[in-house]
């Protein structure tokens, strides 16, 4: 048995993790993609079930180190599934001698099995017996020199679904400030200013990908000294208006059909269309991170977080979040964060959860037991409302429209009514819901 592949292997995403399957894509795309190879989910499995690595992996991995030529490289984890900030990342080991690599392969194995791991697959439904692959690749560095730094693009805005690059670049930095919300991120079109050959081939690459996928996508990209590598690439999951606007667009465009994108909306994704109207005491404003209007009572910790959803919603408030604040997520409503753009680890795992969210709120101070926004106080327990489109942070419980009056909605809902033969009486949310329980028989 083969524990080792190549990244062009072309092996399913079940055995080689989606961030190889999907690295295979860019690179048979023709895209920059950093040289490496996959150790497979097989071997994972294999050493969960023994306490050690299985027989051969450390002369496969050392022949493969030995082909990659490599000075220091990355070692990721990369389940089937993802799983956002959950496991094991390990950046710039010396490739030679292999024994720290190796022991950067068991420490990815052995995060499998943390808290906050399996938290997050009994949250979201994944089995535990999956195991985990991991791709280890060449380093390459934003932080080489002034010509360097690093992001994330999304094809489409994933808040409103608009078709224009979206994302975040850090300049001279690497790719764990942008996903950790530690350091203020740049919009991604600023990129286009500082470096033009950069941000040409980048958008040439995400027409690529998107045609390729046949739906909006997620990128996380390096460049140094000039020269651009990607990293990571999927769909975008975009939930709400953006969802519907997209597979819509899509079908008008004739990349799908009317009834692939019925299939890619859910009802949810409707009731997420909701927004904050009318006159609002606003707080604070950051970046709409995932759609949907949530009211709650601040809760400036996970633990709190656990504790205070017992007696009713609350809104997750931090300076920023990590894989420690899952449970807190998790029981949230809603999520605030004051740093970190649109690719952090909160705007991230919210997407994945479908909470609404705001992140990188300037001027938002967090605080145990409170959070402050210029000169008020807000205390732990009062009642705020966000807007995870506008960005909107208020307090009380503003008027909020859950209106679908909007072309792309009623276009697909027509289509729905099309296909399922219903009348257009029903509630909205039901029609589609009715629809899409046809297309599935």
């Amino acid at each position: 048995m083969r524990w080792v592949h190549p990244l062009t292997s072309g092996r399913p995403a079940e055995l080689v993790g989606g961030k190889a399957h999907g690295l295979g894509v860019l690179t048979r795309l023709g895209l920059p993609v950093p040289p490496g190879f996959v150790v497979g989910a097989d071997a994972c499995r294999a050493y969960l079930r023994d306490g050690v690595p299985p027989s051969g992996l450390a002369s496969e991995v050392r022949s493969a180190l030995a082909g990659l030529a490599a000075a220091e490289v990355s070692v990721r984890s990369g389940a089937s599934v993802s799983m956002p900030g959950m496991m094991t990342t390990v950046l710039g080991l010396p490739a030679d001698p292999v024994e720290p690599v190796l022991d950067a392969v068991a420490e990815v194995f052995a995060s499998w099995h943390t808290p906050r791991a399996r938290t997050y697959r009994d949250l979201n439904g994944i089995p535990h017996d999956l195991g985990t692959a991991v791709t280890i690749q060449a380093m390459v560095y934003g932080d080489r020199d002034p010509r360097s730094g690093t992001g994330v693009a999304f094809t489409r805005d994933p808040t409103t679904g608009a078709p224009v690059p979206f994302g975040d670049v850090l300049f001279g930095r690497r790719g764990d400030a942008v996903v950790s919300g530690r350091e203020p991120t740049v919009p991604l079109g600023g990129l286009a200013a500082r470096e033009p050959r950069v941000w040409a081939e980048l958008t040439r690459a995400m027409a690529r990908v998107e045609e390729h996928y046949r739906d909006a996508c997620y990128l996380e990209f390096t460049y140094e000294s000039g020269d651009l590598w990607f990293l990571q690439v999927r769909p975008g999951r975009f939930t709400g208006a953006a969802a519907v606007v997209v597979a819509a667009d899509l079908a008008d465009a004739g990349v799908i059909d009317r009834t692939e994108a019925l299939l890619r909306v859910a009802p949810g994704d409707l009731r997420r269309v909701a927004r904050v109207t009318g006159p609002a005491d606003v707080v604070a404003r950051g970046l709409g991170a995932c759609p949907g209007v949530a009211t709650g009572r601040v809760a400036t910790s996970a633990e709190a977080a656990v504790r205070m959803a017992a007696a009713g919603p609350v809104v997750l408030v931090r300076p920023e979040t990590s894989p420690l604040d899952l449970r807190g997520m998790a029981a949230a409503a809603g999520i605030v964060t004051a740093r970190g753009g649109l690719a952090s680890h909160a705007a991230v795992v919210a997407r994945a959860m479908g909470r609404p969210a705001v992140v990188g709120a300037a001027g938002l101070v967090v605080a145990a037991g409170a959070f402050g926004a210029g000169d008020r106080t807000i205390p732990e327990g009062a009642t705020v409302t966000i807007d995870g489109t506008s960005g909107v942070v208020a307090l009380g419980e503003p008027a909020v429209t859950a209106s679908l009056a909007d072309a792309h909605v009623h276009r697909l809902l027509g289509w729905a009514d099309d296909v399922s033969g219903d009348a257009s009486d029903r509630p909205e949310p039901e029609r589609l819901s009715a629809a899409q329980a046809v297309l599935r028989q």
